[in-house]
């Protein structure tokens, strides 16, 4: 993050607050779209709901009304927290003409992943915002009991759970730092655009879905060659269902990062599968391969009113 963009936290949420769902990415069906909802409500939380009204093969809506519904959303007062429908595609084409002062001026959580993984790290960078990689409204239901624990209470609380699960520590080691990262493929197409990522001393966490491990290869081969692995303080995979054996990929890496000394660690219970835990793009956190604990030491997000 540029030392000029200061840190900015959002403010936890509460029972009875209202969260705004965001046709940011692709078309989604309408069984999930209702199941996320339900389970929103049942958890104590209003919704409101403002839909594109021109979906294609893979958009949701159009661009103007999708950037139109997501700023109209960051500056309605009553909205406490933004949830991404669905990922898919179509985040990078809102980037150009974003608002990022307005968003500066609204602070509020957005959350989602996949496709909005971009979006989130790019608002992140040019805010200061710390935004959160989690489930999309329409994987709610896809999510096992812990994820969806780890959902509400992060979203509730100033300091998430400590993230300890069956890690795999692929490299030893402890470090700290601010959390980036997401879905692949997403962030390796944000490089040589004005929207590039600096992972510089960030713990960096990626995942993807169905990428055969040539492709795999050569999206984590781009990475470096673009310096993106160079200057990390830790590195964690999460699930990459569909994409081949997972030994296979972790050791891909390892051979790839063998000039690096930072900790790396896989099987991280985020990506496109029932493990998908919440966590803050910005938010300071550490890794301690000493008890493969994922922990915050400060807080994230302000008391709410």
């Amino acid at each position: 993050m540029p030392e000029t963009v200061k840190s900015l936290k959002p403010v936890a949420l509460k029972r009875g607050d209202t969260i705004g769902l965001a046709p940011l990415a692709g078309p989604f069906q309408e069984q999930p779209y209702q199941r996320g909802i339900t389970i929103l409500r049942d958890h104590g939380f209003k919704v409101k709901i403002l839909q594109a009204s021109h979906p294609g093969p893979y958009l949701a809506g159009t661009d103007h009304e999708r950037l139109t519904i997501f700023q109209e959303l960051w500056k309605d007062p009553e909205i406490a927290c933004i949830l991404a429908i669905r990922g898919g595609y179509g985040t990078m084409r809102l980037l150009a003409n974003l608002d990022f002062g307005l968003i500066h001026s609204h602070p509020k959580p957005l959350i989602g992943f996949s496709d909005i993984s971009g979006l989130a790290n790019v608002i992140h960078q040019k805010t200061g915002l710390t935004t959160f990689h989690g489930p999309n409204l329409t994987t709610l239901d896809q999510c096992d009991k812990n994820s969806l624990h780890s959902f509400f209470h992060t979203l509730t609380s100033k300091v998430p759970l400590e993230i300890k699960a069956d890690i795999e520590i692929l490299r030893s080691g402890s470090c700290a730092g601010l959390l980036a990262g997401g879905n692949l493929t997403t962030i390796n197409h944000l490089l040589g655009t004005p929207f590039d990522l600096d992972f510089e001393e960030k713990i960096l966490i990626l995942e993807d879905l169905n990428e055969p491990p040539y492709a795999l290869d050569r999206l984590f081969y781009q990475l470096y060659l673009a310096g993106k692995f160079h200057k990390l303080s830790g590195l964690i995979l999460g699930n990459f269902s569909k994409c081949g054996p997972i030994e296979n990929i972790w050791q891909m890496v390892l051979d790839l990062l063998k000039d690096t000394d930072y900790p790396i660690w896989g099987n991280f219970p985020v990506g496109h599968k029932e493990q998908n835990t919440l966590w803050p793009i910005g938010g300071m956190a550490r890794m301690d391969s000493g008890n493969g604990q994922l922990s915050y030491p400060e807080q994230i997000m302000l008391k709410p009113v």
